[in-house]
């Protein structure tokens, strides 16, 4: 106990000497903290939100939270004034935080980040709200998401995201995915982000409680000049049941599968217009170079587009998609 108080009076008297009041973040190579969350006490906080508090406000010193392993039963927010955090476990499969909510689905998710350049590694965020309904239980299924982000610069490694329905809150600001393993049923990544998701994992359980179809994505664009949307590239899709790639949220909805492996629980007809049925001209998804028993397009949906070299060349690109400042290298490894 004494360790930890000398530990974080350390830590206390380290970030007042380095804050100014800027969202720039420092060079990765430079300033840096390091806060140590252990559920066994040899840490300087026990709770992952333990740790957030204790970032200055407006800070701009890249933070580093290394997350022992262990289930973190806590729901966690960021708020927008603490950007600059790289939060790391050991790894998705032993170091998890987990909560239990559906109450409203903006304000249910186990994680919430909306402060900027925020960099996740090797965590597993996951909303138990619908356990009992993975088990076969007949409970209504709600919206109960693991994560969700309304922050520009946000990025995700080896982490897992777990959930049945709005997964994934991929709501606002540009993102980045690499290997990452996302779980759900409906809509299961939905928003209006504008996000690349590279050699990512997606396993859709849309045969929970004997559901007939689920849904991956529900993209949330809203205008032509609106430019985000959902990139997958050199993914795989596995999963039970049978499932539509997409379903429009919005009217300009916009998502892309490429070089993607699609398992035969991919339906026939691909996609969904869901309520804009005979407006689906306005909506842009897209398949290019995927592969397996769900990649036969010969029974698509007659409205998936058919983009231009140079379309497909920019939105297939990480850094001309979500990139094109550098944000992803400004970023600690």
């Amino acid at each position: 106990m004494k360790n930890s108080l000398i530990s974080s009076l350390i830590l206390a008297l380290l970030f007042l000497s380095r804050v100014s009041f800027s969202l720039f973040c420092s060079n990765q190579n430079q300033d840096s903290a390091t806060i140590v969350v252990d559920q066994s006490g040899h840490g300087q906080f026990t709770k992952v939100q333990q740790a957030i508090d204790f970032i200055p406000a407006m800070n701009n010193v890249w933070t580093h939270i290394l997350v022992k392993p262990g289930i973190y039963k806590e729901k966690v927010i960021v708020p927008r004034n603490k950007p600059c955090i790289v939060l790391e476990g050991h790894s998705a499969r032993d170091t998890v935080i987990q909560w239990a909510d559906s109450s409203e689905v903006t304000r249910s998710a186990t994680f919430t980040v909306n402060a900027e350049n925020f960099k996740a590694r090797n965590i597993k965020f996951q909303n138990t709200y619908n356990e009992n309904t993975r088990r076969g239980d007949l409970k209504p299924i709600k919206q109960a998401p693991a994560f969700q982000t309304t922050a520009d610069k946000v990025s995700f490694y080896q982490c897992a995201f777990i959930g049945v329905q709005d997964t994934l809150s991929d709501l606002q600001g540009r993102h980045y995915f690499e290997s990452c393993y996302i779980e759900g049923a409906i809509d299961f990544i939905w928003g209006g982000g504008q996000s690349f998701y590279q050699a990512c994992t997606i396993n859709a359980t849309a045969a929970i409680q004997g559901r007939l179809t689920g849904y991956i994505t529900a993209q949330g664009r809203n205008s032509e000049t609106d430019t985000s949307g959902y990139v997958f590239n050199q993914c795989t899709v596995v999963g039970t049941g049978q499932v539509y790639l997409g379903r429009a949220y919005m009217q300009y909805s916009r998502v892309v599968f490429s070089k993607t492996y699609l398992s035969n629980i991919v339906v026939p007809e691909g996609w969904d217009p869901w309520g804009y049925a005979g407006r689906e001209q306005t909506i842009t998804y897209a398949e290019s170079q995927c592969t397996g028993p769900g990649a036969d397009m010969s029974k698509r949906v007659k409205w998936e587009k058919t983009l231009s070299r140079a379309e497909l060349a920019w939105l297939t690109n990480v850094n001309t998609f979500v990139n094109q400042d550098g944000w992803l290298q400004k970023q600690p490894f």
